[in-house]
C-alpha cells in the first residue's frame, strides 16, 4: 500500500524507528499494524530529522494478502481515530507494481520558513516558522542560492555517512518574501543528511552580510563537512511533496536510482 502522510514534527524524534523514542514511523507502524492485525515495516521517501515537519511525505508498506482490505482508502477514516493528532495519513491506496517510496522518487520538495519580525513568530505559527530577527538582503540570498543549483558534490553541506555519496542534483533553490516571512523552496533528486538546513544556513549567512558570494563558491569545492556552516533550526523545515514517474516507468526509475547511488537506509533525510 502507498501511504500519503502529514505530520507536525515538533514532538517527534524524527521519522526513523528508535528504541525508547517517539517517532513518526513508530506511531504509524504500531497503529496500522494493530488495525490490520499484522506486524508492518514502512519504507519512506525521506527520513526527516527531529523537529522537521511534512505535508507531503510518502511511504509504502507490504501487507500480507489476507490482511489487505479490498478498498484500502477506507482505512483513512479508521486510522484517524487511533493516530495522535500530530500525524495524519491523508490517503491510502494500492501501490502499483514496482512502486518503491524511496527508490521510485524523482525529486523531493522542501520549504523552509522564517520571520524577521522583531516580536518573533506569530504564536499560531511558532511551531513551523523560525524567529530570525535580523536584516536580510533578499536579492543577495537569491544570488547565493542560484550558485548552488545543479549537479554538485555537496559534501560541505552534509553529515558524512560511511559509504554514502554526497553528489546531488539540486534542481531548485530560491526565496520568496511576504512582508516579514521569508520562504525558501528547495528541490532535488534526493538530499543527504542535514543538507537542506545547511543550504539554508549558508545562504542566511550571506543574506546577513557575514559571508560573501565567493564563500558559497568555495563551499562547493570542499570535500568534507564545512564547520563554517551554521545549520538552520529544524522546525522551519517541511517536506511538502515527492514526485514519482508514471506507473509504467517505475521499474526503470528504480534501476536508475540504484545505479546512481547505493546508500544505506536513511541516507536521504533532513
Amino acid at each position: 500500500m502507498r501511504l500519503d502522510i502529514a505530520y507536525d514534527g515538533t514532538e517527534f524524534s524524527g521519522w526513523a524507528r528508535q528504541n525508547g523514542l517517539r517517532t513518526v514511523c513508530g506511531e504509524i507502524e504500531e497503529k496500522l499494524g494493530a488495525v490490520l492485525r499484522t506486524p508492518l515495516q514502512l519504507t519512506v521517501a525521506g527520513r526527516t530529522d527531529a523537529g522537521v515537519h511534512a505535508a507531503g511525505q510518502v511511504a509504502h508498506v507490504d501487507v500480507p494478502a489476507e490482511s489487505l482490505p479490498d478498498d484500502p482508502s477506507r482505512l483513512v477514516r479508521r486510522l484517524a481515530r487511533f493516530l495522535p493528532k500530530d500525524v495524519r495519513i491523508t490517503r491510502i491506496s494500492r501501490a502499483p507494481q514496482h512502486f518503491d517510496a524511496r527508490f521510485s522518487a524523482m525529486r523531493r520538495h522542501y520549504e523552509y520558513r522564517l520571520t524577521t519580525a522583531e516580536y518573533g513568530a506569530d504564536p499560531l505559527r511558532a511551531r513551523d516558522i523560525v524567529s530570525y530577527p535580523k536584516v536580510l538582503d533578499l536579492d543577495v540570498m537569491r544570488s547565493a542560492s542560484a550558485r548552488l543549483i545543479g549537479l554538485h558534490d555537496f559534501a560541505a553541506f552534509c553529515k558524512r555517512r560511511e559509504g554514502a555519496t554526497t553528489v546531488r542534483d539540486l534542481q531548485r533553490f530560491d526565496w520568496e518574501r511576504d512582508e516579514e516571512i521569508f520562504t525558501a523552496f528547495v528541490s532535488a533528486d534526493a538530499f543527504c543528511w542535514s543538507m537542506v538546513r545547511s543550504l539554508v544556513g549558508a545562504v542566511l549567512a550571506v543574506g546577513e552580510g557575514r559571508r560573501d558570494l565567493g564563500w558559497v563558491d568555495e563551499l562547493l569545492r570542499e570535500r568534507s563537512r564545512a564547520s563554517s556552516i551554521l545549520v538552520a533550526p529544524a522546525h522551519g523545515l517541511s517536506l511538502v511533496r515527492v514526485d514519482y514517474p508514471d506507473d509504467a516507468d517505475l521499474a526503470a526509475r528504480n534501476e536508475v536510482t540504484r545505479d546512481i547511488r547505493t546508500l544505506p537506509e536513511g541516507c536521504c533525510g533532513d
